[in-house]
């Protein structure tokens, strides 16, 4: 993927993201998207161009933050597991950069766990896959007060157990091989575990 920015249509370019109050027109609308999912990567990044921000892309955690020194952005959308990395380091960069700015994380393992360190790493929200840009321009411009809703339905035994899992995985900060001792589980076996989806 290029790391240029894309070049908005003229109405796009002049009008603030809606949601918006027109004072807010003139402020940075700068925004990163990270995912090396090329096809969804290109949707997203067509359509947020369309709410009025200035997008530019990466496919791994490395070249997102190339981007990101070159010139911090105002947002980020990224997504948590890439190719070759992790996205929260591009999110803890960003923010040592540019304090201010608002980075959600996207995800297809979404957890509980990670998504606590996401908010403590600076991510202003998290959200599962699959997420549309209407829902992800939603989060990038909410206030602070604003909470996420309580899902309707409880964990299952299966998804409690995978929290847990996932809560000492984070609590290792990342470590397999720890994780496994402390969880008195085969490596391998946890490894499984890990790279699967979230049980419902």
């Amino acid at each position: 993927m290029t790391g240029h920015p894309k070049a908005a249509d003229a109405a796009s370019a002049d009008a603030a993201p809606e949601g918006r109050d027109a004072d807010d027109a003139t402020q940075d609308r700068s925004l990163i998207i990270i995912d090396d999912d090329h096809a969804f990567l290109s949707r997203l990044a067509r359509a947020m161009e369309q709410r009025g921000y200035e997008v530019r892309t990466a496919d791994t955690v490395a070249g997102g933050i190339a981007l990101i020194e070159a010139h911090a952005p105002a947002y980020a959308v990224i997504d948590m597991r890439l190719s070759d990395g992790n996205g929260l380091d591009a999110i803890t960069r960003l923010k040592e950069l540019r304090p201010e700015a608002r980075g959600i994380i996207l995800t297809g393992y979404g957890n509980i766990a990670t998504a606590v360190t996401a908010v403590k790493l600076g991510a202003f929200d998290y959200l599962a896959k699959p997420a549309d840009a209407d829902e992800i321009h939603a989060a990038l411009i909410a206030s602070k007060d604003e909470r996420v809703e309580v899902p309707e339905n409880p964990m299952s035994a299966d998804r409690v157990r995978w929290e847990h899992i996932q809560r000492i995985y984070e609590a290792c900060n990342r470590n397999v091989s720890e994780t496994a001792r402390r969880l008195n589980m085969h490596r391998r076996t946890l490894q499984r575990i890990l790279a699967k989806r979230a049980p419902r």
